[in-house]
């Protein structure tokens, strides 16, 4: 068993792909602390062919893998669902959201102009590719706040939305989350990098 409590995002999927790309094990279980571990464990477990179940125990969880024989990975796939890039040459931009408002000077305004923001990114068509929120700006995703219509236009049309694990966990926001996917920093790295373009905001 892949022992992985206490360890900071992504350490824990950084230590469980260090373990299948060295022994390439049929069965895997890995044990972390916290529910964002778990989701982005048992996401990139499923990346690399394994059927994953998690199993809550006490404040751990338990994630079991299991080995679909017939499973075939791709020549040099990215290392999770999340990496993959749109296809065709189109080119990619990705908005890395930081806070849950624009500027500083007044919330109500930088609220405002952020939920403006986010209706006025339909414009960018097919360019758009992701949105990762870190920080404060996860809050724009979960329960109560205003533009989480216009994110699910958003990812309706295609465009992959990223949710910082840390960050929900932090804000104790994790079951409040309504739109996009529980992610951890090396996907957020790893999107960055992918980008022909990032906006930060």
């Amino acid at each position: 068993m892949l022992d992985c409590r206490g360890l900071a995002c992504p350490q824990p999927v950084m230590r469980t792909k260090e373990l299948i790309e060295s022994d390439a094990p049929q069965t895997i279980e890995i044990v972390v602390d916290n529910s964002a571990a778990s989701q982005n464990v048992s996401r990139f477990l499923s990346t690399r062919g394994y059927a994953a179940t998690v199993t809550a125990q006490g404040g751990d969880y338990l994630i079991a893998g299991v080995l679909d024989a017939n499973f075939k990975p791709a020549a040099e796939s990215p290392p999770a669902e999340s990496y993959s890039c749109a296809v065709g040459g189109q080119r990619r931009i990705a908005v890395f959201i930081k806070a849950d408002r624009i500027g500083r000077g007044d919330d109500t305004l930088g609220a405002g102009l952020m939920k403006n923001f986010l209706l006025t990114l339909q414009e960018m068509d097919s360019e758009l590719w992701r949105l990762v929120f870190v920080n404060s700006g996860v809050k724009l995703c979960v329960e109560g706040s205003e533009s989480l219509d216009a994110l699910r236009d958003l990812q309706k049309k295609g465009v992959s939305i990223l949710v910082c694990g840390t960050c929900l966990e932090f804000f104790k926001l994790m079951d409040k989350k309504q739109v996009g996917e529980t992610t951890n920093m090396l996907d957020v790295v790893t999107s960055l990098q992918l980008a022909d373009k990032v906006i930060s905001v």
